[in-house]
């Protein structure tokens, strides 16, 4: 081996920072069992499968997951630190563009109960396509406004999730 100590010291240590996500993922798998066991459920009431069983499937798959990954990191296996993102990790942070993102989200939750779901969805969709750097003009309200109401009718209409309509309302 060539290098320094320091280096020797760094290419030998092993580091289980991992296991912190391994932890996490076993507790809320504890958190989902615990919560689906107090679930209460009658036989009559909910049928052969009943409320319980997608939750246990859930809380066990988390719990086998996260002993796998345990197994993983102490065996060696480390993800690879941002190999699939094309991201310059020295780059500083853009902070205009979180900011003008939770302008609009904020506007969307502000005005969604006063002018409905249609224009504040507009608004939100608009203002996030502005954000992360659109230009046109013209396009981006038309296009933000086509999807605000194709997204009410699917919500109001097709699933029947009542979305407040606003001034709109007597037109859908």
């Amino acid at each position: 081996m060539t290098g320094t100590l320091g280096e020797r010291d760094k290419l030998e240590k092993k580091d289980y920072s991992e296991l912190g996500i391994c932890a996490l993922l076993a507790v809320l798998g504890v958190l989902v069992l615990v919560d689906a066991i107090n679930i209460p459920a009658d036989f009559a009431q909910r049928g052969p499968v009943g409320p319980k069983a997608v939750p246990i499937v859930v809380g066990v798959l988390l719990l086998v997951v996260a002993a796998f990954l345990v197994r993983d990191v102490l065996r060696g296996g480390r993800g690879e630190a941002e190999a699939g993102e094309d991201v310059d990790l020295s780059a500083p942070s853009d902070w205009r563009t979180v900011l003008l993102l939770s302008a609009a989200f904020l506007a969307n939750a502000a005005l969604i109960g006063v002018v409905g779901f249609p224009i504040s969805g507009a608004i939100l969709f608009w203002g996030a396509a502005y954000a992360l750097g659109s230009r046109a003009f013209v396009r981006d309200p038309l296009i933000a406004a086509a999807m605000s109401i194709v997204t009410f009718v699917l919500f109001d209409s097709l699933l029947g999730v009542p979305l407040p309509g606003g001034p709109l309302m007597e037109v859908f």
